[in-house]
């Protein structure tokens, strides 16, 4: 275990900073420092270099950067978190957004993600929900639409929660609701008794939720049925029979490490039977 760590610092300490677009899709490893193309002259007429990768909008710099998971700030320098491959945005306009796809299981709570929580515990007038992070969460039994002290939503311990993060920090506990900014729930709440609920990648929760995932369009087909995604990388399923559901859920799981032909030739001979 010694001899791969000093060659990772070996490497660390002896590279200089790369240029961020000449790394995209590639694999970068944590306390890299990434650099962007000088978006003004800072060298005099005709002059064009690199610089460490901006996020302040300074007085010298007109480009606005978005700081996403795996990426640091550091004053105004950029530095990698997380070992994975690095990723952009093109925006409209400004620098766009960076970040880190990587493999991993262990979630950080992140304020405004949807989660699937499980109550643990009830304290007083708030729910002890387990997230999936280093902490519980707590959900207030008045972060529910219509509830008021004398109408009590009806919670127990083991229900599915269904909601979103509206404090999440490395200082204070997470806080959760299941209520959007005009008090509507907008399908959050207590889950239903059935179904299935299982854990996947939160690599595989973000291909699921792309705009343009072909995967849900396919299972669709399939058989009808209610699915939750969860940031935190948990996946709520139900279809009519007990068969199909676990049937759905193998798909999901196995639809990761699976190229565009195998899921088809998968899916057609799930038509079929």
């Amino acid at each position: 275990m010694a001899e791969p760590v000093s060659v990772a610092a070996e490497y660390l300490a002896g590279s200089r900073a790369r240029a961020a677009r000449t790394v995209l899709g590639q694999v970068v490893l944590p306390g890299e420092e990434l650099l962007l193309p000088e978006q003004e002259d800072a060298e005099g007429p005709g002059g064009a270099g690199e610089r460490p990768l901006s996020l302040n909008a300074g007085a010298r710099s007109r480009v606005r950067v978005v700081c996403g998971p795996g990426l640091r700030r550091c004053g105004d320098r950029l530095l990698v978190t997380k070992c994975g491959r690095l990723r952009h945005k093109e925006p409209g306009s400004g620098g766009g957004v960076y970040w880190v796809d990587s493999q991993q299981k262990r979630y950080v709570p992140v304020k405004g993600d949807h989660v699937i929580g499980i109550v643990t515990a009830k304290s007083g007038d708030i729910f002890k929900v387990d997230v999936g992070g280093s902490e519980p969460a707590s959900l207030s039994y008045l972060s529910f639409e219509g509830a008021t002290k004398r109408n009590r939503p009806n919670v127990q311990v083991g229900d599915l929660i269904y909601g979103q993060f509206v404090v999440a920090n490395k200082d204070m506990e997470p806080e959760m609701v299941c209520i959007d900014s005009c008090g509507r729930a907008n399908g959050m709440g207590v889950i239903g008794q059935d179904g299935l609920l299982f854990k996947v990648t939160l690599g595989l929760i973000r291909k699921l939720l792309a705009p343009d995932c072909e995967i849900i369009q396919e299972v669709g087909k399939l058989y009808p049925l209610e699915i939750v995604f969860g940031m935190n990388g948990r996946i709520w399923v139900k279809a009519k029979t007990i068969q199909q559901t676990l049937i759905l859920a193998n798909i999901l799981e196995a639809c990761e490490h699976m190229t565009s032909d195998q899921r088809k030739q998968i899916f057609s001979r799930l038509a079929e039977s």
